[in-house]
């Protein structure tokens, strides 16, 4: 069998890949703080006994895109968004740490400050709890003071501070959850330098549009690799029926 169809077969898987990586991100071009995947791959040439005129196409690496996203105001006390590098501590079920920049943040019935999706923020001593009947309002620096809707006006107090880390990039590692924890497994040291942009949320740092055009050259991709699989698979009969009429 020709090897065309080999190679042109691992053409064909990897850009299938890719295009589950990118349909991937455009489904979250609209989710606060997703950071974009991208999938990298090179070409290995084919070791035989003869010359090395053909290339297999690997998966090299899965990589995380940790541009900046677009900050929208909102005008609501509870969102804050990571200005620059840097991250927001969550409390993961299992009792570990993570890091987020989703900063729509709530406050759940027993009165914890939770992420949008359930994840108690941590604090300096764990996670911060937001007494009740008070108005919160959040600092750039990640501190959080509260105000009496009753009693004395004016009287702020603060109970906890938002935990901002900024680890180096490449010892984050995304887990199936969508959150990025260190692969040491280890919890981050605060970085005082990490700033919040109170009553603002940061957007997908996805392009919509870039990405709707490198989707569509990796379906051409895909649908010129498949073409040439039929094209070999096609030889490979001609050749099989030249040579059952020679006989």
């Amino acid at each position: 069998m020709d090897r065309l169809i080999y190679t042109a077969m691992s053409g064909a898987k990897q850009a299938f890949l890719q295009q589950a990586g990118v349909a991937n991100n455009l489904a979250n071009a609209a989710s606060t703080g997703y950071r974009a995947v991208e999938h990298k791959f090179r070409a290995v040439q084919v070791q035989g006994g003869e010359l090395p005129t053909r290339a297999f196409t690997v998966n090299a690496s899965v990589a995380d895109t940790f541009d900046q996203g677009p900050l929208m105001a909102t005008g609501r006390p509870l969102d804050v968004a990571v200005q620059g590098a840097g991250w927001i501590a969550v409390e993961t079920p299992d009792g570990g740490e993570a890091y987020t920049r989703n900063g729509a943040l709530q406050v759940n019935a027993a009165g914890q400050l939770q992420t949008a999706n359930g994840m108690n923020v941590l604090g300096d001593g764990g996670p911060i709890a937001i007494p009740p009947d008070n108005r919160i309002s959040i600092a750039p620096d990640g501190t959080v003071s509260v105000v009496p809707l009753f009693g004395t006006p004016n009287n702020s107090n603060p109970v906890g501070r938002i935990k901002l880390v900024n680890p180096p990039e490449n010892e984050l590692a995304r887990g199936a959850d969508g959150l990025f924890r260190l692969r040491s497994g280890q919890p981050a040291d605060v970085d005082a330098n990490v700033k919040l942009a109170p009553a603002t949320l940061e957007g997908s740092n996805v392009n919509s549009v870039d990405a709707m055009v490198n989707l569509i050259s990796l379906s051409r991709q895909f649908e010129m690799q498949v073409k040439m699989l039929q094209t070999a698979d096609a030889n490979a009969r001609s050749a099989a029926q030249i040579l059952t009429m020679n006989r």
